[in-house]
C-alpha cells in the first residue's frame, strides 16, 4: 500500500501515527508511507528521525470562542489544502490516516475531496474539534476508547484501541527494572509527568521524599523530565539524603519494559500513555493536567476511574502526602490491586495497531 499518515502538535498524536507505521511494515515491508505535519511541530524532529518521509504545510488550529485569528485559520486552512491535494496527487496514496491535531484537517479533508478512502484515530475519551469536524467526511473512524463511539456517527465507527499499545503489550518487565537497577522484591511505583516533566508533580514528589524510608517495601522510580531534573535532585537533598528506596532519572528511553516491570503508575492522562497501561492492565493514580484544550485529560482519567482502573487527584488537590497516600492505599491492598489491575486490561486493547491495520485493508483503495 502507499499510505500518507498526518498527525502533529503532541507525542499523543505522534506516537499512535508510528506505532501503526511499524505494524503496517511489518504486514507489508514494500509500503510507502509518506508523513504530513507541520514545520514547527514536534513531528517535524520525530518523523525524520525514524527513516520516513515528511513533507509540511502550514496551519494553525481554531479558538473555541469568536476571535479574528479564525477568520486567518480558514484562510490558511484553505491554502494547507491546495498543497495537500497537490502532495496527494504526486504520492497517489491508496489511504489517508489522520492520528489528531489540526494538520489532519486539511490532510483528511483533500484526500477526501480527491475521492481516497480516509480513517481518522481519536485518542481521547472525548473527541477534538478537528477529528468531530472530519468524521463527517472521513470513510472510517477508529476510536480508543468506547465511550467515545458516540460522538461519531454510527456505521463508520469502530472500537480498535490506540496503536501505541501494541508496542507495550509484549515488552519485557524483567528487562525494563534490570536496566534500572533497582533491588529486587519490591512493589515498585513508576511517578512520571510526561516526557517533558510535570512541575506540580515534582514539587509533590519533592515534598514526599522525607517519608519514603516509612515504606521499605515499596521502591519509587521517579522521572522528573529532563529541564527538571538538576534543580529535582537539589530540592531532595536539601531535605535530607536520596532515599534508599528511590531511583531518580530525567528521562526513560525504555518506557515500554519499565511500564511492564512495575505494579503501580502516578502520571498524568494523556491518551497514548492511558492506552499503554491499559494494555498491560496497570493500576495507576492520574493527575490530569489543567493545562491542555477542553480539558480532556480529566475527562480521560476519569472515564479510567469510574471503570475502576484508576484512581484520579486533581491538580489543585495535589500535595506530597495526597499523593503517598493514594499510593499507599493501592499497594497495600492486594484486593484492590487485582481489582484495578482487572478493570485496566479490560478496557485495553493490546493488539489496537492491528486492529487499526486491518480497518485500514478494508477501506483502501482496491
Amino acid at each position: 500500500m502507499n499510505i500518507v499518515i498526518s498527525g502533529g502538535g503532541t507525542g499523543g498524536h505522534i506516537y499512535p501515527a508510528l506505532a501503526l507505521i511499524k505494524e503496517i511494515k511489518r504486514h507489508e515491508p514494500d509500503s510507502r508511507i509518506l508523513y504530513i505535519g507541520t514545520e514547527k511541530g514536534l513531528e517535524a524532529q520525530i518523523v525524520p528521525k525514524e527513516g520516513i518521509a515528511f513533507e509540511s504545510v502550514y496551519i494553525t488550529g481554531f479558538k473555541r470562542s469568536l476571535s479574528l485569528d479564525n477568520v486567518k485559520t480558514i484562510a490558511r486552512f484553505l491554502k494547507a489544502t491546495r498543497r495537500v491535494k497537490r502532495i496527494i496527487q504526486d504520492f497517489k496514496p491508496d489511504v489517508v490516516v489522520g492520528t489528531g491535531g489540526y494538520v489532519c484537517g486539511p490532510v483528511v479533508y483533500a484526500a477526501s475531496a480527491l475521492g481516497i478512502p480516509t480513517l481518522v484515530h481519536e485518542q481521547n475519551v472525548i473527541p477534538g474539534l478537528t477529528n468531530k469536524f472530519l468524521s463527517r467526511y472521513t470513510s472510517r473512524v477508529a476510536v480508543t476508547f468506547s465511550g467515545s463511539a458516540t460522538h461519531f456517527p454510527q456505521g463508520k465507527t469502530v472500537v480498535t484501541g490506540n496503536p501505541r499499545a501494541t508496542e507495550v503489550a509484549l515488552a519485557d518487565g524483567a528487562a525494563g527494572l534490570a536496566s534500572l537497577n533497582v533491588p529486587p522484591g519490591k512493589r515498585y511505583v513508576l511517578i512520571v509527568g510526561g516526557s517533558r516533566g510535570a512541575r506540580a508533580i515534582n514539587e509533590a514528589v519533592i515534598d514526599m521524599t522525607a517519608a519514603l524510608s516509612d515504606y521499605p517495601d515499596y521502591h519509587f522510580i521517579y522521572v522528573t523530565g529532563e529541564v527538571h531534573y538538576e534543580k529535582t535532585i537539589e530540592a531532595i537533598r536539601r531535605n535530607g539524603q536520596l532515599p534508599v528506596n528511590m531511583t531518580v532519572r530525567p528521562f526513560i528511553y525504555n518506557m515500554p519494559e519499565v511500564l511492564a516491570g512495575i505494579d503501580l503508575i502516578v502520571n498524568r492522562a494523556g491518551a497514548s500513555f492511558l492506552a499503554e497501561i491499559t494494555a498491560l492492565g496497570l493500576p495507576s493514580v492520574l493527575i490530569p493536567s489543567p493545562y491542555v484544550t477542553n480539558n480532556h485529560q480529566e475527562k480521560n482519567a476519569r472515564w479510567l476511574e469510574e471503570q475502576g482502573a484508576a484512581r484520579v487527584i486533581i491538580e489543585p488537590e495535589l500535595s506530597g502526602s495526597a499523593m503517598l497516600a493514594e499510593i499507599d492505599a493501592v499497594l497495600k491492598d492486594d484486593k484492590r490491586i487485582k481489582t484495578m489491575r482487572s478493570a485496566a486490561k479490560a478496557l485495553g486493547q493490546p493488539d489496537a495497531a492491528t486492529l487499526v491495520y486491518n480497518e485500514l485493508k478494508a477501506i483502501a483503495r482496491a
